[in-house]
């Protein structure tokens, strides 16, 4: 009976000071690109271990997502695949605050397929041809007579809004392709499916295999490795962003948070959840740009 009140009373105690334990400490908010969300948690956990009076909380979403809750004010930070649109921007500085734009991080979109296709490269016609459903048969790239399964992402993705402004050059999806939540349920399909196809962030590239890809029919295709992202002969290679307003930039532990994701540990830790980092001279052009 003893031993039930002192748990009763501790139990009672930790509500109690939990919540105080929290107002005392310092809240950044994080949400949007589920291409980020491995990212960002990671980040997170390091960054608060080292800093006891930090909590960083990290949602997904989609970059439309993330984007949509600083129109509203409801993070301070948004992640994001793709660059914001302008009108996005305005209705951000409706609010009174200007946008700044802090690349963090470059990763090689992926096209996945399943381990027991064959096929070992694709040029960005055909894999538009694929994905715009003009090629609908693995046959007609030289496999078995099988229908070709297409799965994509949902509309908010900034990864699908990338992958169609770059590889279907703003050409509809098939409407034959199933729209995934997240690039972890784009991977996992492909992984089931012998006959899937997908595409999303190098980082969760686990059980499944990365086509490399050529700009043109005929011309050497790449891998997406860091080199070949880094020197712009992955051709469907991008920044990763986190969008915040002025108000926001102006907060000490913002400032503090951000200048280590550009440090040199923070892109090690970019680069250890399968993203690469930034080049140096371009990270120094950043954070000259941000006065970090």
């Amino acid at each position: 009976m003893k031993a039930f009140k002192v748990i009763a009373i501790i139990v009672a105690f930790t509500l109690i000071i939990a919540p105080f334990a929290l107002s005392q400490s310092k809240v950044i908010t994080v949400k949007g690109s589920d291409t980020m969300v491995i990212l960002g948690q990671r980040w997170a956990e390091v960054y608060m271990k080292k800093n006891k009076g930090i909590v960083i909380q990290v949602t997904g979403g989609g970059s439309g997502t993330g984007i949509a809750a600083l129109i509203n004010g409801t993070t301070d930070l948004a992640n994001s695949s793709r660059p914001i649109k302008d009108k996005e921007k305005s209705k951000v500085e409706e609010r009174g605050s200007k946008v700044i734009e802090v690349p963090v991080a470059l990763d090689g979109l992926s096209v996945y397929v399943n381990d027991a296709n064959p096929l070992k490269e694709l040029d960005m016609k055909t894999l538009k041809d694929i994905f715009t459903g003009k090629i609908k048969n693995w046959s007609e790239l030289g496999w078995e007579n099988k229908t070709i399964k297409l799965y994509s992402r949902e509309n908010n993705s900034g990864t699908y809004v990338y992958f169609k402004e770059v590889v279907l050059e703003n050409e509809d999806f098939s409407p034959f392709a199933q729209n995934m939540p997240g690039t972890a349920s784009v991977l996992n399909a492909v992984k089931k499916d012998k006959y899937g196809i997908g595409y999303g962030g190098i980082g969760y590239l686990k059980g499944a295999k990365s086509l490399s890809i050529s700009k043109d029919k005929g011309q050497p295709a790449y891998p997406p490795t860091v080199e070949n992202v880094v020197k712009e002969l992955y051709p469907i290679s991008r920044y990763l962003y986190i969008y915040l307003t002025e108000d926001v930039m102006a907060r000490k532990e913002i400032r503090d948070y951000l200048s280590w994701a550009l440090s040199k540990e923070g892109q090690k830790v970019a680069e250890t959840v399968g993203y690469y980092p930034i080049p140096d001279s371009k990270i120094k052009e950043i954070r000259k740009s941000l006065g970090l």
